[in-house]
């Protein structure tokens, strides 16, 4: 055993999946250390032909990694990819320098944004949740004693009291964060009885969102040109010419995004969950744009929020060659896209034109017969829109006349007939 080394930055980075190595990959792998605060100074790919249960990768390569962990002085391994507690455990064992894996260095870079209570909260349980499975015999303070007269004794109490610890520090942040949702949710039940809609914007990490939120705004919430720059979410009324609205702004979301952050970011991601409309930012110049789409129609599918009418907003269309602002549209008419710059503020009119015509109209009044198998959709009635009357039919089901607000876009979409685009999921076909 040994003492689990707490300082140092100098990494080497590993990429060695199973198909061939993506350069992509491999850069979005460096963007994620520097946004840690790591310094990459050397770098390890390969292909693996097959994980090895002990360290991931094979005894070859694991005698290269300790040569070039060696020659450069790392005192960090990041590696690109899900290991195993056991794995992460030998690798140190073998190499005697901090081990990081893919999750573990998001949920770094996490703790170092966040900074609302809320976000605090939920990188603590997210990373708790993470460790919980990396207590037993990796550092030498909890190490199991060994068996024999003499050597029995404290070393698995200490073990058995962080784990309870570590429990009981789950349960409270779970709890804590329960009644964080329900302030949430009051807030926005309140919000749709003034009948006030909302538009949540999403996106791959580094899209541009937060630009494009203070472009709207006049907000001043931090940006850059980094990956997961900000955190917290972030809303602001928007109101002005015909628009009345609040907007969204959320964490940015990444390929292979650890299930902790899901689920310990879930109250947060609700905001999106619960949007009237989804704005999908998406960076234009980015030429793995389509892989970073799915990745985001992903984490929408994870919280439930899919079908949630939503406009692609192409963004920095300024690093393109002879792409102008325009809008796209559906053959049915509806805008299922728009290119703008939120950085120089091209496309920008376009884009509040288009709030207007999706989210910016008045109430609608419609007569809807339910069957006794919508039980729930009626509820979501009571919930979300005004009804104004309600009669059984005689057939188990119920007659009503219903008057939706303004921020019903998606109840009228799941009734049918609503405006706006389906769901974020819809295919995509583009190209520059």
């Amino acid at each position: 055993m040994f003492d689990r080394p707490d300082t140092g930055s100098r990494a080497v980075l590993v990429h060695m999946p199973l198909a061939a190595p993506d350069q992509e990959d491999l850069d979005e792998l460096r963007l994620l250390a520097i946004s840690a605060g790591a310094e990459p100074v050397a770098t390890l790919t390969g292909r693996l032909r097959a994980v090895d249960p002990r360290y991931y990768i094979g005894q070859g390569k694991l005698e290269e990694l300790a040569g070039t962990v060696k020659a450069q002085q790392a005192e960090l391994l990041l590696f690109n990819h899900s290991l195993t507690p056991s794995q992460e455990r030998n690798l140190e064992k073998a190499l005697n320098v901090r081990v990081v894996d893919r999750n573990g260095l998001i949920l770094d870079i996490f703790a170092q944004r966040a900074r609302s209570f809320e976000g605090r909260l939920q990188v603590e349980l997210a990373q708790l949740k993470h460790l919980s499975s990396r207590l037993v015999r990796g550092w030498t303070h909890l190490e199991r004693q060994k068996g024999g007269i003499g050597l029995r004794g404290p070393g698995e109490t200490q073990l058995e009291t962080d784990k309870r610890l570590l429990a009981n520090r789950i349960r409270q942040i779970q709890k804590r964060l329960q009644q964080v949702e329900g302030q949430r949710d009051q807030g926005r039940q309140a919000r749709r009885r003034a009948q006030v809609p909302v538009v949540g914007l999403v996106g791959y990490t580094n899209a541009g969102k937060s630009t494009l939120f203070n472009a709207l705004t006049q907000a001043d919430v931090y940006s850059a040109d980094q990956l997961f720059a900000t955190l917290d979410p972030t809303l602001r009324r928007l109101s002005t010419g015909g628009l009345n609205l609040v907007l969204a702004d959320t964490v940015g979301f990444i390929r292979h995004l650890p299930h902790e952050l899901v689920a310990a970011f879930r109250s947060t991601l609700q905001e999106s969950a619960e949007a009237d409309l989804l704005l999908h930012v998406v960076d234009a110049s980015d030429e793995r744009m389509d892989d970073t789409i799915v990745a985001v129609r992903g984490v929408l599918a994870e919280i439930g929020a899919e079908r949630i009418p939503c406009v692609e907003v192409y963004n920095k269309i300024d690093r393109l060659e002879g792409v102008v602002p325009h809008v796209e549209r559906d053959a049915s008419g509806r805008p299922v896209r728009v290119w703008i710059s939120a950085r120089t503020g091209a496309g920008l009119a376009l884009l509040m034109g288009l709030l207007e015509e999706i989210v910016g109209g008045g109430g609608e009044r419609r007569s809807l017969t339910l069957t006794a198998g919508q039980g729930e959709l009626r509820a979501r009635l009571y919930r979300e829109a005004r009804v104004l009357s309600d009669e059984p039919d005689g057939e188990g089901g119920w007659r009503l006349s219903v008057e939706f607000p303004a921020s019903a876009r998606g109840l009228r979409l799941a009734i049918g007939d609503g405006p706006g685009r389906a769901g974020c999921e819809d295919p995509l076909t583009v190209s520059h």
